[in-house]
């Protein structure tokens, strides 16, 4: 018995190694998400070639995203305001690679958008090209599955052509089910069409299976650069606005206070809900913020099913911000001039 168990011993320790071993370094089909940061607009944003030296900031929040070993999924259930999703939630079945991209692009037309809501609110001029609709993702059931792809650009339906991705859509949604339909795109620079059908998509409407963001093009006069390599997604939208439109109308309406937000910005400058609410609350109280600014939109029914809790954003924050015990004031928004006045009125 004591030279079997002098045997076992190597063995027992090589499986608690490579137990270990596994546990921090065998990625899983799982993600989680994390409270991430809070960034000054200014180290990414340069409006007009001239450093904003006011007092106070601007800063737009972001989550952190990780692909899961074991040991990431017992801090997750360990740990407050961190949460597990799997690889099919988070990326739609995209690889990494995919993912990153479409995120770079929501970037791309958030800070498009946030120029022009940003310079068009300050009163300067600037001109916005609608190019049509970048192509995200393509459902399983659709009909358009391996002709479409990502980074393609849808510019017309049946031939007819659109001013936003929100006249495409209604356009499509208005069209039969089952009827035969005609797409123009781009791929790699190369004009192509190709026809398909109308499907019952999971949401009830009819449509064509893709998912899709605004590709847009502005100009104006004045140079506005951002630095956001590695860096995804649409929510900065409203803070990028913010910072814009301050350092051309209102330079001093921060007042010296440190000012954080989320929320994507459409052509019209309404603040749209975003993902990971209660995370970005999280990181803007510990970066020490004195105003936050949350989309306060309502929810449709089926809006409601998808959220986490059937709350919007600000109900969302509120609650976060009740439970972290932060003194942070929750401001709700629904367009860009609501948070121009909110700070106006409060100074």
């Amino acid at each position: 018995m004591k030279r079997i168990k002098k045997y076992l011993w190597p063995t027992v320790i090589g499986v608690t190694i490579a137990f270990f071993i596994a546990a921090f370094w065998v990625r899983l089909p799982y993600y989680i998400e994390v409270p991430g940061g809070a960034e000054d607009v200014r180290q990414v944003l340069l409006v007009d070639n001239k450093a904003d030296k006011e007092a106070g900031s601007y800063n737009f929040v972001t989550v952190g995203v990780e692909q899961a070993t074991f040991a990431h999924l017992v801090y997750a259930w360990l740990t407050p305001f961190t949460d597990i999703y799997s690889a099919k939630d988070m990326t739609g079945g995209s690889t990494d690679e995919e993912f990153n991209r479409i995120n770079q692009f929501y970037m791309e037309t958030s800070q498009n958008m946030a120029k022009y809501q940003g310079l068009t609110t300050a009163g300067k001029e600037i001109k916005m090209d609608y190019l049509g609709v970048y192509v995200l993702q393509v459902a399983d059931n659709s009909t358009f599955k391996g002709v479409l792809n990502i980074a393609d650009t849808v510019t017309g339906v049946n031939d007819k052509t659109f001013e936003s991705s929100e006249e495409l859509v209604k356009y499509v949604n208005s069209q039969k089910l089952g009827d035969k339909i005609k797409v123009t795109f781009q791929e790699d620079g190369q004009e192509k069409s190709a026809t398909g059908k109308v499907i019952k998509l999971e949401n009830g409407k009819n449509g064509i299976g893709i998912s899709l963001i605004d590709r847009t093009e502005v100009s104006s006069s004045i140079p506005i650069t951002f630095s956001t390599e590695g860096i995804g997604g649409p929510s900065a939208g409203l803070m990028f606005s913010l910072a814009i439109y301050t350092q051309l109308a209102d330079p001093t309406l921060r007042d010296g206070r440190d000012i954080a937000g989320t929320g994507s910005i459409s052509r019209e400058g309404e603040v749209g809900e975003i993902g990971g609410i209660d995370k970005k609350v999280v990181s803007a109280a510990q970066s020490g913020a004195d105003i936050f600014f949350a989309p306060n939109n309502e929810l449709t029914e089926e809006e409601k099913k998808l959220s986490p809790n059937g709350k919007n954003n600000y109900q969302t924050a509120l609650e976060t911000a009740k439970k972290i015990k932060t003194d942070m004031k929750i401001v709700p928004v629904k367009t860009l001039q609501d948070a121009i006045d909110y700070l106006k009125k409060n100074k």
